[in-house]
């Protein structure tokens, strides 16, 4: 990888807390030395009181944008200038983009979950989904299953019931959709509602490194062969609640595919150039598996 900057190069940064989980960086420093691009990409560990204070470090520095993780995608909106069309019928934002001392705050989160979700399309289309999580994570997907997919229901189930409610009275009025039923992750009484659904995304953390022995279910009837699982977490490429879903047959996706596709998008928006992304999903498997 690229190891010599100057004054000119461009700076792109990753806003979270915690951050060392995060290949982000891998995949966009190496992007930008496949386009040889004179950018870097640097992650900032920044707990929420200093977010702020962050972006005015970004304009003061005069840094190209930013992508921003967990726990600040929803808090971020209030800071910035604008946003694009996604990212306010969200009210979340992944991807900023420094316009000239303006920042601009896009969610490419969605283009990730559609992508990987596309070949499933007809099986989603007018059937019951869960989406489990009530964080920007789940904002996006339940942004692209209504736009995208048009399922016929979405159940809602988050370890607080009443922040998922909030979500579903948020998109019932942004995006007039009526299809939401919510409930509390309590394990034992969610087993039929995930079994029943074509598709379940889960836009947690639970299970992410280092905390992977976590799951949000260790019942095998929670899944069955004719259902689709997709885990929105990528470190590890595949969870403890992955494992199980496969273990009874159902189709399962880590967040590998999402995870290069929004980095695509959010490059894009940063130099005007296309990532390669076949090369980035080979180099991203090689780093991995070392």
């Amino acid at each position: 990888m690229k190891d010599s900057f100057h004054a000119n190069t461009k700076i792109i940064g990753l806003l979270g807390h915690p951050i060392k989980h995060s290949y982000s960086p891998f995949v966009q420093n190496v992007a930008f030395e496949f386009g040889k691009l004179d950018y870097v990409y640097l992650a900032f560990d920044v707990p929420s009181v200093n977010l702020e204070n962050a972006l005015n470090g970004v304009l003061a520095l005069g840094m190209k944008g930013l992508n921003v993780t967990l726990p600040h995608k929803e808090k971020i909106t209030r800071y910035l200038d604008e946003l694009s069309e996604e990212a306010t019928t969200i009210g979340a934002v992944n991807t900023i983009v420094n316009d000239q001392g303006k920042l601009i705050g896009y969610n490419t989160d969605v283009t990730g979950i559609i992508e990987t979700l596309t070949p499933f399309k007809e099986q989603i289309t007018g059937s019951t989904v869960t989406v489990l999580g009530a964080g920007g994570g789940a904002r996006a997907a339940i942004y692209a299953l209504i736009r995208h997919f048009k399922p016929e229901r979405i159940n809602l189930i988050n370890r607080t019931v009443q922040r998922a409610d909030s979500i579903q009275n948020y998109f019932s009025t942004k995006m007039r959709y009526d299809g939401f039923k919510t409930m509390d992750l309590f394990p034992p009484d969610i087993v039929e509602t995930l079994r029943s659904s074509s598709l379940i995304i889960n836009a947690t953390t639970i299970g992410m490194f280092p905390e992977m022995d976590d799951t949000i279910t260790n019942i095998e009837e929670s899944f069955s062969s004719s259902q689709i699982v997709f885990d929105l977490v990528y470190n590890p490429t595949k969870t403890k609640f992955l494992k199980l879903a496969e273990s009874q047959g159902a189709t399962i996706m880590g967040g590998l595919k999402m995870l290069v596709s929004q980095a695509a998008k959010s490059f894009e928006l940063w130099t005007g150039v296309k990532m390669p992304v076949d090369k980035i999903s080979k180099s991203l498997e090689l780093y991995i598996s070392k």
